[in-house]
């Protein structure tokens, strides 16, 4: 157990993107990890903010892979050779723009469930939230909230994704009681929406 804990800081400590740009209710950063690392929709990440007094926790809600005028080139030809699309895919690093909508962060060691005072300062590096990082946020769930009052995400799917996320960071045995409670505060939150709340629940149903 010890020896998964240690991977799992060492891996939430490693940079996975540089920002590019950033408001209060999100951000957007780069990044040139090859395709098995790629952050994905739904993952938390957290950003420094306010020269390291606060640190942004957010989520993943789009992903795009950017423009590149040598795939443009390779996509002409008549015959692609493998070899060439390996090459492509392996050896040369494509970019990456990851966005994120914001939904709390820390400051002295307390978590807040809002947007923060400040968005992070571009070239930051962004990182994956640990598993105890993504326990620690998600023990209150007042972010959903946010989630749902959010133009620019896709928001049912979004929460699924980030409720399974935030599920499979918990030992099993707890993975079904915070579904649970997830989706009692998701029914008050959308008591007059019983459409969209039976969509999101179906996306929640317990999986593990």
């Amino acid at each position: 157990m010890s020896d998964v804990n240690s991977e799992e800081k060492t891996n939430s400590s490693i940079p996975i993107g540089r920002m590019l740009r950033s408001d209060t209710t999100g951000f957007t950063f780069g990044c040139l990890l090859p395709e098995p690392e790629v952050p994905l929709f739904g993952d938390f990440v957290k950003a420094p903010a306010q020269q390291g007094l606060t640190e942004i926790i957010g989520i993943i809600h789009n992903i795009v892979i950017e423009d590149d005028l040598f795939v443009r080139q390779l996509i002409a030809a008549p015959e692609l050779p493998e070899a060439y699309i390996q090459d492509q895919r392996k050896n040369r690093q494509i970019p990456i723009e990851v966005s994120v909508l914001s939904v709390g962060y820390s400051s002295e060691n307390n978590i807040i469930q809002g947007l923060p005072p400040q968005p992070p300062v571009t070239l930051d590096y962004i990182k994956r939230c640990s598993l105890s990082d993504v326990i620690d946020f998600t023990n209150v769930q007042d972010y959903l909230a946010l989630i749902l009052n959010s133009k620019e995400t896709p928001v049912e799917e979004l929460i699924g994704a980030a409720l399974q996320r935030a599920s499979k960071a918990r030992p099993i045995e707890d993975r079904e009681l915070f579904l649970l409670q997830a989706g009692k505060e998701l029914a008050r939150l959308l008591s007059d929406d019983l459409s969209k709340l039976n969509s999101i629940l179906r996306r929640i149903q317990v999986n593990i």
